[in-house]
């Protein structure tokens, strides 16, 4: 299992939400390339970052933020938040990204799914945010009331090899992740798991590796010093 460090970024800043509510957004460092430095210096081998204001109304504000990190640290970067069109796709992998995450569009428009896995293969990725079981779109702010495991399937089936799973109400809470659905996602889909919100110890590190998680993503608990990176990619490694 790797740990991915986040990175999420609203208004060129690095920043940390609440269960995915714009309003709790908080500076948590100074600048990004910096900030990834310290991941690499840790250990890291993929640094996974969001467009939060992309997500939410698919500006692509923060892309300059995200070439200058991969252009001045040379890290191997997952980018989502916002991609809606195979347009998208292409300019995204144009700024040096190495995995595109598609979220709300996959809902949406389920062949832009099958197009971007046609021509780029598992460097395309999909992001399953889900609360209370059903998948939300629009920066978690919808609902699509579509069940998250099917939604899964239908993804497989598309050939997507990689799903990022989100639990809302775990994200940014510091109280480990949901590893109910996370077994149960596990136990329905053969593709990569990547395990996201609330990855707070190394004991939550410990049991998704138990659990045949493959990636996981640690943010908050990173920034505030609850987990400590370097210890945290050691155990997963």
């Amino acid at each position: 299992m790797i740990i991915l460090p986040a990175i999420d970024l609203k208004g060129g800043q690095c920043v940390r939400l609440k269960r995915g509510d714009y309003a709790t957004a908080h500076k948590v460092a100074e600048d990004a390339v910096e900030t990834a430095k310290g991941f690499l210096s840790a250990g890291a081998r993929l640094i996974h970052m969001v467009d939060l204001d992309g997500a939410k109304s698919g500006s692509r504000a923060n892309y300059s933020v995200v070439r200058r990190v991969i252009d001045q640290t040379s890290a191997a970067v997952e980018l989502g938040g916002g991609i809606r069109s195979m347009e998208d796709v292409k300019h995204v992998l144009g700024l040096g990204v190495s995995r595109v995450v598609i979220g709300s569009a996959a809902v949406r428009n389920p062949h832009f799914v099958k197009e971007a896995v046609a021509a780029y293969g598992e460097r395309i990725a999909v992001g399953i945010d889900a609360r209370g079981g059903t998948v939300r779109t629009e920066g978690w702010m919808n609902d699509s009331g579509e069940d998250y495991i099917a939604f899964a399937k239908k993804m497989a089936g598309y050939g997507v090899k990689t799903i990022i799973f989100t639990d809302i109400e775990k994200d940014g809470m510091l109280e480990g992740p949901n590893f109910d659905q996370l077994r149960a996602l596990r136990g329905a889909v053969s593709c990569r798991i990547v395990a996201s919100g609330g990855i707070s110890t190394l004991e939550d590190v410990r049991e998704l590796k138990k659990m045949g998680i493959h990636e996981a993503i640690a943010g908050k608990a990173v920034y505030t010093g609850t987990l400590d990176l370097a210890a945290a990619i050691r155990e997963a490694e």
